[in-house]
């Protein structure tokens, strides 16, 4: 029979002894109640900037390390998991992608700051196992849920029923850079950021343009820029995710002899791949074709030459998502809470 009140929060030193909270408190010279404000992030009473170094010092020095089993036992599996948060995205590809590095980044930086911790990251096509759908998507296991660009993934009936399990099991689920009825979520406005960048270059004098990039809401954007100045209907050149698709995308047009003044790209990655094509080709850009994409990643100011972009906040977009469960905004139905961040143009040399 286990007796809760004999468990404590505890390690071990480097010679395999007990390290307690008590140990850190006597060697930091301060209470135990404090030492446990002070690693269970509790803000509810405030601590001295000094008080705390001592402690985090004595924590480093006696190599003390919190007792999960313990926490467990003392708090019960939902209340140890609250302050857990699983991480589901569409794919694989994404780890290769710096645009939604930047996105992980927001959410692992924004936990750490309120001390929650990121308990997993896995794949939507995973969670078709029903096993590990049931071992990961549990209260036991995690008190919030991030599903980023999940999108992409749903492709049939099935999938959605997936996400409705996921309502039912996880009250704090929010989608990022995606919408979904009746989930929280936090995103850019892909069709205004289209339309912006399409605008952009109306602005600049390109009357004509092509669009290479996604098949969402960002073909909408540049199709309400068209249609509002008399354009043509098949400004669509290309489907394209990655840099190998604009390549693909911008060769095909130009060996069909169709080469545009000025492309529309869905992201940077499809406008490096098309600019490394019209360099290839010896296609001076702007002065032949002009290029302006989304996302504003770090290689953009890099490329030759620089690639003007619209900035979507995709850090921003990471925190913000975090704040929304650490603040139990994160509500679902009537209480879903959608934060659509603006997109501002960054102006370099491609157009």
């Amino acid at each position: 029979m286990i007796i809760l009140k004999n468990i404590v929060d505890k390690g071990t030193d480097m010679a395999g002894r007990t390290v307690t909270q008590d140990d850190v408190a006597k060697e930091a010279g301060v209470t135990r109640s404090m030492v446990s404000y002070v690693i269970s992030g509790n803000k509810s009473r405030a601590v001295a900037p000094e008080t705390r170094r001592r402690i985090l010092d004595a924590i480093e020095k006696l190599d003390y390390r919190p007792n999960k089993a313990a926490q467990v036992l003392k708090q019960g599996d939902v209340a140890f998991a609250s302050k857990s948060i699983g991480v589901i995205l569409c794919n694989a590809d994404v780890f290769r992608r710096p645009y939604y590095a930047e996105i992980l980044a927001g959410i692992h930086a924004q936990a750490h700051e309120n001390k929650y911790s990121v308990r997993f990251i896995r794949f939507f096509d995973e969670l078709r196992d029903p096993v590990l759908f049931n071992k990961l998507i549990s209260q036991e296991e995690i008190g919030a849920l991030i599903l980023v660009a999940v999108d992409q993934a749903l492709k049939s009936e099935e999938d959605r029923q997936i996400i409705e399990k996921i309502r039912e099991r996880i009250e704090k689920t929010v989608c990022v850079e995606w919408k979904y009825d009746g989930l929280s979520s936090v995103l850019f406005d892909r069709q205004e950021a289209a339309k912006k960048a399409a605008q952009y270059l109306l602005n600049k004098g390109y009357g004509e343009f092509v669009y290479i990039g996604q098949n969402d809401e960002r073909v909408e954007g540049v199709a309400q820029v068209v249609h509002e100045n008399d354009g043509k209907d098949d400004f669509y050149a290309g489907e394209a995710f990655n840099m190998d698709g604009g390549y693909d995308s911008i060769k095909k047009v130009h060996e069909e002899g169709n080469l545009p003044r000025a492309v529309v790209c869905g992201s940077d990655e499809v406008a490096i791949g098309v600019l490394c094509y019209l360099n290839e080709q010896k296609i001076a850009v702007p002065e032949q074709v002009a290029v302006i994409s989304i996302d504003n990643i770090e290689f953009s100011e890099y490329t030759f030459p620089p690639l003007t972009t619209m900035n979507v906040q995709k850090y921003s977009m990471g925190a913000r998502a975090v704040d929304l469960i650490v603040k139990d905004n994160a509500g679902q139905n009537e209480n879903a809470f959608v934060i659509t961040l603006p997109v501002n143009i960054v102006e370099r040399k491609s157009c």
